[in-house]
């Protein structure tokens, strides 16, 4: 549910009443922002990659704004489930592969909760590669807190986030915890880091901080 990180920012009796109480009204935090990437799309909308595509949960989103979509995940597991997820839609291709081996290029690439999977540096380098004169890299990340702005905003998140999931879910789940469904990994990388390379790599970068232990990356190719 987005929840992991928490252990080595606040504690694990804090981070299990937190799990505890995202279990009654589960919500997903990665979920929540796709219509924040909407919102993004650029106006040429023929192809569109979802890097580390998960199950498909974005893909879905994406074919109903763009021509054609290509979901790439390393985990084979889960490039399975989005081709069974999204098996009746023509528009929609998963492929079993890294950023380095996709050929062509693409109006909007995208990537949730992936980039502190990959190195940094790397990865945004790819992106550049892939993304057509004009094309828009929509990015939803996780980050180290470091700095005392990151632990405010940790801060805000812990707070909200029990709110949010009485918002989206107001009936009470008794399933209790669930495990995550996907490979997940703690964050490394502060967001001080990030926006470093991203504006090195990516200038006018415009990166910024969200509730949902989360932060959003926006880049236009010029």
């Amino acid at each position: 549910m987005g929840i992991r990180g928490i252990v080595p920012r606040w504690g694990s009796r804090l981070a299990g009443a937190v799990a505890e109480v995202n279990a009654r009204h589960p919500w997903s935090h990665n979920d929540h922002f796709h219509p924040w990437i909407v919102s993004r799309l650029p106006a040429r909308r023929e192809r569109a990659l979802d890097i580390g595509c998960g199950r498909g949960e974005l893909l879905g989103v994406l074919a109903d704004h763009v021509r054609h979509v290509v979901g790439i995940d390393t985990d084979q597991a889960m490039c399975e489930a989005a081709a069974r997820r999204h098996a009746g839609l023509a528009n929609i291709r998963v492929e079993n592969a890294t950023p380095a081996e996709v050929s062509g290029t693409f109006d909007v690439v995208t990537m949730v909760a992936v980039l502190h999977h990959l190195d940094l540096e790397s990865a945004l380098t790819d992106v550049r590669g892939l993304l057509a004169p004009g094309g828009r890299f929509l990015c939803i990340g996780l980050a180290q807190p470091a700095s005392v702005t990151d632990h405010v905003w940790d801060a805000a998140s812990m707070l909200t986030n029990p709110v949010i999931g009485y918002v989206k879910h107001p009936w009470v789940s008794n399933a209790g915890p669930q495990p995550d469904p996907f490979p997940v990994a703690d964050p490394l990388t502060t967001f001080a880091e990030i926006a470093t390379a991203a504006q090195r790599l990516m200038p006018g970068a415009h990166l910024r901080r969200r509730l949902g232990f989360r932060y959003t990356l926006e880049w236009t190719e010029q």
